[in-house]
């Protein structure tokens, strides 16, 4: 298995090269250079499995000769061990024929960890294998910089550094980020929003002299295997409810592009998805593309979902790459575009063949909040903004003739004020998690800007 950037110019890997250099050196993004087809038989016989055995038969063709199948299956059994649930990725019903996929259950309580645990061990096999130190730099609008600080904490072969737009996460986000002790762990509040820390992630990236200095690698869905894993409960979920047998959508709350474009690539796998929504709060640029087919930001409004808040969606990129037929010169110039210009038009053609795959919907704070109230009162369910998010707009691309399965991307406890806002019920934590805000936090406040951040890390790094 190959992986070739999405901007056509950067050097062809393989998966552990891949995995380990994140974003490509032409600035691009890393993708397989063929999707692998799962035939109904074999997605039939994932019937009944464990989530882990789904994960092993799901990943197992992309990964080529990194791991053995004995190396896999133990690193996929280390991943989900602590997960606070045996399905992992438990099944509700929210109504007829509507249900909500839990991804809540992992060790930072956020769909995050699905992907983040299983890196943390890829990472952590693949470096003691090599012999080699690297430095992880993450950008965040809150659940992947806990995830990711959750895996790496106290590994001796990375040192990471997570980026988070200071004031801009919720209380429970920032903590889980600011309270591990380990030293080879920093949680950085950048003046700025989410947008802001993934562009200074990407200048860090583009700075080939500090990326080999360092041994820069990232864990952001820029990174192939972060979307990798995320393909597996599409199939768990998918399959629980009678794929291959029958067609099943999927709703899924996003700002960054990454956990939709996982459902595609489990579709073109050949799970049979009738629809991928797309499910937006206000700041719904990706909406607003597929309503009127220019992509172009509009500034980022604070909202009670703040992992949404963003304008800047990484992952839309590798979408593009397929709509506009694999041509790499073609997304390198709408991606100009948007760096310069602040956005683009997407062709007709491009167009065209996006919307056969995707449908999307928007959400506003009010209609948001209301949703909470309204999924308490009618199904005893307490939903986190995001899910709430996706659960209003999938309601509005319900068929009775398909199931529709919603992502619950994270556990109302990590947004506490919104859930008691709308409901008049404060979410607790985990009895896990119950001391959190008694934990010391450590945490520096950095300025936005490339030339202090890269000299923090310098100073910051033992690898």
């Amino acid at each position: 298995m190959q992986y070739i950037s999405t901007r056509g110019q950067a050097p062809v890997l393989s998966f552990e090269e891949a995995m380990l250099s994140g974003l490509a050196r032409d600035g691009g993004l890393y993708v397989p250079q063929s999707v692998p087809q799962f035939s109904k038989a074999d997605i039939a016989a994932m019937a009944g499995l464990s989530y882990e055995e789904i994960a092993f038969r799901v990943m197992r063709p992309f990964i080529g000769d990194t791991f053995t199948d004995g190396q896999f299956a133990e690193i996929i059994a280390k991943s989900y061990a602590t997960f606070g649930h045996d399905a992992r990725a438990p099944l509700v019903q929210l109504g007829p024929n509507h249900f909500l996929l839990e991804l809540f259950h992992g060790p930072t309580l956020a769909f995050k960890d699905f992907a983040m645990q299983i890196i943390g061990q890829m990472f952590q096999a693949v470096l003691a294998r090599r012999g080699e130190k690297l430095t992880i730099v993450g950008a965040t609008s809150g659940d992947t910089g806990s995830a990711a600080i959750e895996a790496f904490r106290g590994l001796e072969a990375v040192d990471v550094f997570i980026l988070f737009p200071n004031g801009r996460v919720s209380e429970v986000q920032r903590r889980q980020m600011t309270t591990p002790s380990e030293a080879n762990v920093h949680a950085l509040a950048l003046g700025g929003d989410f947008d802001d820390c993934q562009a200074r992630l990407k200048d860090m990236f583009n700075d080939f002299t500090f990326r080999d200095e360092v041994r820069l690698a990232g864990v952001n869905s820029i990174n192939w295997a972060r979307v990798l894993a995320q393909v597996v409960y599409y199939f768990s979920s998918a399959t629980a409810l009678g794929a291959p047998h029958r067609s099943v959508s999927f709703t899924v709350p996003t700002g960054n592009f990454g956990d939709v474009f996982a459902g595609y690539i489990a579709k073109r796998m050949g799970l049979p998805i009738d629809k991928l929504v797309i499910a937006t709060n206000q700041n719904d640029i990706l909406h607003r593309t597929f309503v009127t087919g220019a992509h172009r930001k509009e500034g980022v409004t604070p909202s009670i979902s703040p992992s949404m808040d963003i304008q800047v969606s990484s992952n839309f990129e590798r979408a593009l790459f397929d709509a506009y037929g694999r041509d790499g010169n073609a997304v390198a110039q709408v991606m100009d575009e948007l760096k310069e210009q602040g956005g683009f038009n997407v062709s007709q053609g491009a167009m065209e063949a996006l919307r056969e795959t995707f449908a999307s919907g928007r959400a506003s704070e009010e209609e948001t909040s209301r949703t909470i109230t309204e999924a308490l009162a009618h199904t005893g369910e307490l939903l986190c903004p995001h899910s709430a998010v996706g659960v209003k707009v999938a309601d509005e691309h319900l068929d009775p003739a398909t199931p529709m399965i919603t992502l619950a991307t994270a556990h109302p406890a990590k947004f506490p004020d919104a859930v008691e806002a709308a409901t008049g019920i404060r979410p607790p934590l985990p009895s896990r998690m119950a001391d959190l805000y008694e934990r010391p936090e450590r945490m520096v406040e950095v300025d936005n800007d490339l030339g202090v951040l890269e000299e923090f890390i310098r100073g910051h790094r033992a690898a």
